[in-house]
Formats: C-alpha cells, structure tokens, sequence
C-alpha cells in the first residue's frame, strides 16, 4: 500500500546505499530461513497467486499526494507468511520498476516498505486468532496494523533520507510527509477491511490456505512459519 514514488536521484547517495544494505541483510535472512526450512508445494502455487494479485493491484494509482494505491501486501503476508510475503514484495517491486512504477535505486527502501506490512500483518493475525479472535475481525484488523507500519516507514525513510533539490526545509518536508502518510493511513483502514472480506471467504470455503485458522476463526495446531 505505502510506496515511494520519487524519480532517480531523488536520495542522496548515503541513502541509497543504507537502505539497499537493509534491504540485501533483509533478503538475505530471509533465503537463508526459506533454504533451511524449505517451502511446500502449495507455499509455491499461493506465493505465485500472490505476487501476480499484488502486482496488478500495484498498478492502478491514485493520483492523490503523489500517488497512493492497494497492494496487497497485507493479504499475501497472511496467506503466504513472512518469508514468502517478504519475496513477493521484491518480486513485485522489481517488475513495477521495470515498468516505471517507483525508482530502480530505490528498490531497497520499498521493499523495506513492502515487507514490512507483509511481516506484521502475518504475526498480527497470528497473535490475534491466538486470543480468540474471529478470522474477519483478525485479519481486517492485521492487514491495517501491517498498512500502517509500511506507512510509517515509507513516512521516516523519506524524513531521514531527505529530497534532492527540494527547496523546503527539513521540517517543512516533515509536515508534507506526515500529510502523504494520514493519507496512506486511510488507505490502509480500507484496503484492511478487504483483506478481511477476502481472508474470512477463504476460510469459509478454503480454511487450508489460512494458517492457523479453521472455519469458525480459531487457532489450530498448524505449523507457524512461511
């Protein structure tokens, strides 16, 4: 849902590079966990339902303060788990690059963005089916938290970054910022209650592509994990 859309050379060089290192250490932490624990052939087929949902999605923007979208994010990580989720977020980021849907330097810094919501989403869901919760409530509730976070972040990467040749002050770009993100934020309520409507549907009809949970949104003794 949070993307950065800025051009080329929009970061200074020093963050290009911080955030391209966060992002390999990311990447890397998650092949190493999905190499060792592997990946069943149904993980496979959903991933790939998955990236090419979110992938779409990506692509219809709203032009409103830069541009805000769905993405999806939030369902692919509580379908597909964090690992997965983080993937298809870099999957997804390079081939709306590619397309000129978000700078290639900043690769780095959206799957950061990306993989976050992705990552909490999942273990929001799972901590809160764990405390009864129904799957709708649970997963409409998660997809939010998971929005937001990537929200947040997207807001602080931008703040800490800075903008090449923009002319307003840091504190001035903090206030524009933080207006892009309550905008993402409202973004994030909505595409949540989707991602409820869609989790609790495949629950009902599908409780095997819901981890953790069974048709009445109870925890089950499922495996946790991607």
């Amino acid at each position: 849902m949070a993307h950065i859309h800025l051009g080329e050379g929009s970061f200074p060089l020093w963050a290009l590079v911080l955030w391209t290192v966060l992002g390999i250490a990311l990447l890397g932490t998650v092949t190493y966990r999905v190499r060792k624990g592997g990946i069943k052939t149904n993980q496979i087929a959903l991933a790939g339902i998955g990236a090419a949902a979110s992938f779409a999605v990506f692509q219809l923007n709203i032009p409103v303060w830069g541009g805000v979208h769905m993405n999806l994010t939030g369902l692919v990580g509580i379908l597909a788990g964090p690992l997965l989720g983080t993937l298809i977020a870099l999957v997804v980021n390079i081939f709306s690059a590619a397309l000129g849907h978000g700078a290639v330097g900043l690769l780095g810094a959206n799957v950061l963005v990306n993989a976050s919501e992705a990552i909490v989403a999942y273990y929001a869901f799972r901590t809160l089916l764990r405390m009864d919760w129904d799957v709708f409530p649970a997963s409409a509730s998660a997809a939010t938290i998971g929005l937001s976070t990537g929200a947040i972040l997207m807001g602080a990467i931008i703040v800490i970054s800075g903008v090449n040749g923009s002319a307003l002050p840091r504190s001035d770009l903090t206030i524009a910022v933080a207006g892009m993100v309550g905008i993402n934020l409202g973004v994030a309520v909505v595409e949540g209650l989707l991602t409820g409507f869609i989790v609790q549907f495949l629950a009902s009809v599908r409780p095997d592509l819901v981890p953790g949970a069974t048709r009445d949104g109870r925890e089950t003794p499922a495996r946790v994990g991607a």
